[in-house]
C-alpha cells in the first residue's frame, strides 16, 4: 500500500513536470506526455533541490539519488513507465514503395539520356563550364559525406504500450505523465476572461459616465476598421485601373502590406510599389543575363591572353640576351652610314656632280689645278727661308 504524496514530492514533480522536456504520442487511443529518464535526472540536478541550504542537506547529491526519488514518485503514480514499440510496414506497402523506387530510377535514366543527347548540341565551352561545376559540386559532396551518399533521414513512427516492470532507470527508457497540474498562467487568463464575461452582463449597472465612454470608444474601433476595409476595396480597384489602363505593364500598389501578415507599423510601410512588366524590362533582363555570359568569356579569354604574354615575354628575353654581343657592330654599321649620307648632302648642294663637260674645259681644269698646286709649294717653302 502507497499513502499519499507529500508536499515536498508534489513540489518536485510539479517542477519536473513543468521544466523537464516533453513529447505527446497517442497510446492505448489516448493523447499522453512522455519524457525521457536521463533528462529527468538533469533536471533536478540542476534544480533549487540539488543545492545546500543553511543547516540542511542537498535532496539530490548525485543520479543515484535522483533516480531512488524518482522511483518513489513513479510508485505514488505520478507517472509510468513505457515501451516503445516500432510500427512495421505492411507487405503491400513494401511492394508500393519498391515500385516507386524502380518508377524513379527509370525516369532518372530518361532524364540522364536527355541530358546526354543535350550536351552534344552544346559548344565546347559550354562543354568545359558544365565539367568544371560537376567537378566543384562533386568535391563539395565528397565533403560533405566522404565515402557515401546522404540519404532522407525518414523517422520511424512507434507507438507506445505499458511496460511489465515499473521501476525507474537512468537511461533512455520512456515515461508517461499521469500527473497533470494546472498551470498559473493557464489559471490566471481563465480567471481574467470569466471576470471580463461578467462584467459585459452587469453593463446595464455600470455608471452613467462609463457607459458614455465605452460607447465612444466602441464607436471609435469600429470606425477604424471600417476605413481599413475601405483602405484594402479601394488599394484594389486602384490597381485594376492603372493596370487596365497601362496594358498590365505597370503594376501600382497602394500600401501594399495592409492585408500582410506583419505587425500594426508595417502594415502601412511602404507608402507604395512600382513595378514595371513590359517588353522593355524583357529585353533588360535579356541584356544583363547576355552581359553576364560575356564577361565571363572575356574573363576566360583574359586569362589565355595572359599566358600566351607571358610566354613571348620569356621568348623575347632568351632573345634580346642572345644579340646583346652583335650590338657593337651594329653601332658601327649605322655610323658608317651615317656619315655616308652627310658626303652625299654635301655633294648635292653643289649641284655641279650631273653636269656635261667637254674635253677643253677639263684640260683647262687640270692646268689650273696644276698651277695651284705649284704656288702652294711656293708658299709653303718661303716661309722655311724665313725661319731658317
Amino acid at each position: 500500500e502507497v499513502g499519499e504524496p507529500f508536499k515536498e514530492e508534489k513540489a518536485v514533480a510539479k517542477y519536473l513536470r513543468f521544466n523537464c522536456p516533453t513529447k505527446s504520442t497517442n497510446m492505448m487511443g489516448h493523447r499522453v506526455d512522455y519524457f525521457i529518464a536521463s533528462k529527468a535526472v538533469d533536471c533536478l540536478l540542476d534544480s533549487k533541490w540539488a543545492k545546500a541550504k543553511k543547516g540542511e542537506e542537498a535532496l539530490f547529491t548525485t543520479r543515484e539519488s535522483v533516480v531512488d526519488y524518482c522511483n518513489r514518485l513513479l510508485k505514488k503514480q505520478f507517472f509510468h513507465r513505457a515501451l516503445k514499440v516500432m510500427k512495421m510496414k505492411p507487405d503491400k506497402d513494401m511492394k508500393k514503395e519498391k515500385e516507386k523506387g524502380k518508377a524513379e530510377s527509370g525516369k532518372e535514366e530518361e532524364k540522364k539520356s536527355k541530358k546526354e543527347s543535350g550536351k552534344d548540341e552544346k559548344t565546347k565551352k559550354e562543354k568545359e563550364k558544365e565539367k568544371k561545376k560537376d567537378g566543384e559540386k562533386e568535391e563539395c559532396k565528397k565533403d560533405e559525406t566522404p565515402g557515401t551518399p546522404k540519404k532522407k533521414e525518414t523517422k520511424r513512427k512507434f507507438k507506445l504500450e505499458p511496460h511489465e516492470d515499473q521501476v525507474f532507470l537512468d537511461g533512455n527508457e520512456v515515461y508517461v505523465w499521469i500527473y497533470d497540474p494546472v498551470h498559473f498562467k493557464t489559471f490566471a487568463m481563465g480567471l481574467v476572461l470569466v471576470i471580463a464575461v461578467i462584467a459585459a452582463t452587469l453593463f446595464p449597472l455600470w455608471p452613467a459616465e462609463m457607459r458614455v465612454g465605452v460607447y465612444y470608444l466602441s464607436v471609435g474601433a469600429g470606425c477604424f476598421v471600417a476605413s481599413i476595409l475601405l483602405l484594402a476595396v479601394a488599394r484594389c480597384i486602384l490597381f485594376l485601373i492603372i493596370w487596365l489602363i497601362t496594358g498590365g505593364r505597370h503594376h501600382f500598389w497602394f500600401l501594399p502590406n495592409l492585408t500582410a501578415d506583419v505587425g500594426f507599423i508595417d502594415s502601412f510601410r511602404p507608402l507604395y510599389t512600382h513595378e514595371y512588366k513590359g517588353p522593355k524590362a524583357d529585353l533588360k533582363k535579356e541584356e544583363k543575363s547576355e552581359s553576364k555570359k560575356q564577361q565571363k568569356y572575356d574573363s576566360e579569354e583574359k586569362s589565355d591572353s595572359e599566358k600566351k604574354e607571358e610566354d613571348d615575354g620569356k621568348t623575347e628575353a632568351t632573345r634580346n640576351s642572345g644579340t646583346d654581343g652583335s650590338g657593337g657592330e651594329r653601332h658601327s654599321d649605322t655610323d658608317s652610314d651615317r656619315r655616308e649620307d652627310d658626303r652625299s648632302q654635301h655633294s648635292s648642294g653643289n649641284g655641279n656632280d650631273f653636269e656635261m663637260i667637254t674635253k677643253e674645259e677639263l684640260e683647262q681644269q687640270t692646268d689650273e689645278g696644276d698651277c695651284e698646286e705649284e704656288e702652294e709649294e711656293d708658299t709653303e717653302s718661303r716661309p722655311s727661308h724665313k725661319k731658317s
